[in-house]
């Protein structure tokens, strides 16, 4: 930017704000290595926030915490850290770079109306953050590009910038060029395309501006004309371009105003080189947050309705509102307890209030809905892990509050006497599975109360006990995600161990068959007498089970044969050749023998399961496998690097189309054996350079082939 009030300065201490238009919420976003964290630091320190870049992570402004406990939580996590320049203030969202906190990056874009992607003027870009890039389009989230790095031996901000822009698109163009030292390396200033003035920072912060020296006139020259008709093609002002091409020299301030609003408006993507540990642009880049970036009342404010789904009007970002705001992120500290961090959309959040706290949608994924009033303590504004009390937080702003004893990531809080339900915002599904187990007995309340606590904080990940294998699944986005999991729990005191996943199998016949089951007894006072015969034959898939009674001349006494399907019902349970479910079988009660003393419910019932067996060894069983139908979404390049993999998986592609939602990608549908899907998550982002992703539902039980099925009785059987 211009530096147009380069004449007030930063102030520094705890940023409170009463006023919606004096706050900037901006999540920064980028890959892992490409310096959004220290740029971050370095951006607190040149306001005063902090005494100097690196004190978060050091330790210093986190009470007692473990500095390397810190560091690790603020790579894999949301934080939020706040400063003030010019009088605004800036909610900095550092979101982690790597593909599986997705969550916590969703929850970032969740809580900011514009976005800063961080790119490495000497690492490149990935294709995730391509992908990113495409999804705030898609919702026109104004974004600002940093270069960052400028002190690293291989950076090259020409190739970056030419890069964002084959990438990004052509409007992605820079407002400063970098000025080389001496030694024509290292960039020791910034060429001002708009004011056709030089900062310099050779003595460090604030710049030095002056006027250009005569060999830095060509370059500013020639991107200045491009970027001028770059901002002038987005300009409202019709006339601006015929003025401009009939030589017409249109103001600074002209060409300012109508850069920020396509800024605001998000039809316009300023970029900023920047070095964190130079200081290089830093002050500029301040200036494009706070100048450019739009306030929470330009922003759209995502849709409200009753609890009980009836329709609202849309929200406005007004102090004196209704009371909404959301949990973007919750975690479970050890010294203060849960902690939460807040975006108040709408109204007026102060201590002491008693709100409505609801939560929907999310049962799916092991997070019940759940509605409570409580009442809010203290409301503290967050600076990596030390919490600093404010006196309120107005509509636009973020906060924190702490020992609420419901909220969790997603839930909207509202006023106790008219409370509100926020739509959530989308989430992928967690498709790694990790079994998990309590080491011994007395870890298994730890591992409950800790893997509710995990729960509670992170939607991406889901918890499932299942019923058939008995398992205690952990459904998370990818081995990172999953050992941070694994890590937090044992972090949390809890022993535990994990073991393989287990896909729930079923069993049936294949053929007809009949069975005779005996069930005689004498060991004094009244025996145990039973006998029936049965005849079983196999249904389609998904027919279940039927029972029919075809017995004649009282041979079964009617009051027992209730007592023979019973027997059989629960034999089907416990399996009959490798301890799974057996599925899709009529079976026929045709004869049996009775007792008039020995005869009894308990008898019969064994005497049924007793011919169930039977028939079983004539009736040429069979493992069932479940089918999973996936839609994958990958980069049109992939697209016969995945199928070739699917076939491989015994996969059936079903069809192939492109992506509606995005330009360059494809949806590859099949249909694969679950056994073959336990670590495709983590393999399709290899395949894909990190950027495939795949939905998954169940859709039938097929047969598994013999060699697979003989090698599963021979480990299961009981």
């Amino acid at each position: 930017m211009a530096q147009k009030n380069q004449d007030k300065g930063s102030t520094g201490g705890t940023p409170v704000v009463t006023e919606p238009e004096r706050v900037r919420n901006v999540v920064l976003v980028g890959h892992s290595g490409a310096g959004k964290t220290t740029l971050v630091e370095a951006l607190l320190a040149a306001t005063g926030t902090i005494g100097r870049a690196g004190t978060v992570v050091d330790g210093t402004t986190v009470g007692d915490h473990d500095p390397a406990a810190v560091r690790q939580q603020r790579s894999v996590s949301l934080s939020c850290a706040p400063l003030l320049h010019n009088g605004i203030k800036v909610n900095l969202l550092d979101t982690p770079g790597y593909a599986d906190f997705v969550g916590e990056l969703r929850a970032g874009l969740r809580a900011a109306d514009a976005a800063l992607f961080v790119v490495s003027a000497a690492g490149g870009m990935d294709a995730a953050t391509v992908a990113l890039w495409e999804e705030c389009a898609a919702v026109d989230m104004p974004r600002a590009v940093a270069v960052a790095r400028l002190d690293q031996p291989r950076a090259d901000v020409d190739e970056t910038v030419a890069l964002c822009q084959r990438l990004f698109g052509d409007n992605v163009m820079p407002l400063y060029l970098p000025m080389l030292g001496d030694d024509g390396v290292s960039t020791e200033g910034l060429l001002g395309l708009i004011t056709r003035r030089v900062f310099d920072y050779t003595a460090g912060l604030p710049a030095d501006v002056r006027d250009p020296d005569p060999e830095h006139q060509p370059a500013i020259d020639e991107s200045r004309n491009e970027l001028i008709e770059g901002i002038i093609a987005e300009s409202e002002d019709e006339t601006l371009m015929d003025r401009y091409l009939d030589g017409e020299e249109i103001s600074t301030e002209v060409l300012i105003d109508d850069l920020e609003k396509a800024v605001a408006r998000g039809h316009f993507y300023p970029v900023v080189p920047v070095c964190a540990q130079t200081g290089v642009g830093l002050d500029v880049l301040l200036e494009v947050l706070t100048a450019a970036f739009p306030s929470p009342l330009e922003h759209e404010l995502p849709a409200v309705s009753g609890v009980e789904g009836s329709p609202r009007p849309p929200l406005t970002c007004d102090p004196d509102g209704p009371l909404v705001a959301e949990v973007v992120k919750t975690t479970v500290d050890r010294h203060v307890g849960r902690v939460s961090l807040v975006r108040v959309f709408s109204g007026t959040l102060r201590p002491e209030q008693t709100v409505h706290v609801s939560g929907h949608g999310m049962a799916e994924r092991g997070h019940p809905d759940h509605d409570a009033d409580e009442r809010v303590g203290h409301i503290y504004t967050p600076l990596g892990a030390t919490l600093r009390e404010v006196p309120l937080c107005v509509a636009g702003d973020i906060c924190a509050i702490t020992k609420s004893g419901s909220a969790e990531t997603g839930d909207t809080i509202s006023a106790k006497d008219d409370p509100l339900l926020i739509a959530p915002w989308e989430m992928p599904e967690p498709m790694l599975p990790v079994a998990v187990v309590a080491h011994s007995r007395a870890d298994e309340d730890a591992l409950a109360r800790n893997l509710a606590r995990l729960v509670a904080g992170d939607p991406t990940l889901r918890l499932e006990r299942n019923p058939d294998t008995h398992q205690l699944v952990l459904w998370c986005m990818g081995e990172a995600h999953a050992d941070v999991v694994l890590d937090r729990l044992r972090a949390g005191g809890v022993e535990l161990d994990t073991e393989p996943v287990k896909v729930s199998l079923r069993e049936t016949l294949t053929v007809p068959a009949k069975g005779h089951g005996r069930h005689v007894k004498q060991s004094g006072g009244h025996g145990q007498y039973a006998v029936c015969d049965i005849e079983v034959e196999p249904l389609p898939p998904g027919s279940g089970f039927e029972f029919v009674d075809r017995v004649v001349g009282g041979a079964v006494p009617h009051n027992y044969i209730p007592s023979v399907e019973k027997g059989v019902r629960a034999q089907l349970d416990r399996g009959l050749v490798a301890g799974h479910p057996v599925v899709d079988l009529r079976v026929t009660l045709v004869d049996g023998k009775a007792h008039s003393v020995d005869s009894s419910d308990a008898a019969f019932q064994t005497a049924g399961a007793l011919a169930l067996r039977d028939a079983a060894d004539r009736g040429q069983p069979a493992l069932l496998e479940p089918i999973d139908e996936v839609t994958i979404r990958v980069p049109d390049g992939s697209v016969g690097t995945v199928m070739g993999d699917l076939s491989g998986r015994r996969g059936r592609v079903l069809g192939t189309e492109p992506d509606p939602d995005a330009d360059g990608r494809t949806l590859v549908r099949a249909e694969v054996p679950a056994t073959e899907l336990l670590r495709y998550a983590v393999e399709l982002r290899s395949m894909t350079a990190g950027t495939g992703t795949f939905r998954r539902h169940f859709v039938r039980h097929d047969p598994m082939p013999t060699h697979l099925a003989d090698q599963i009785r021979k480990e299961q059987t009981p």
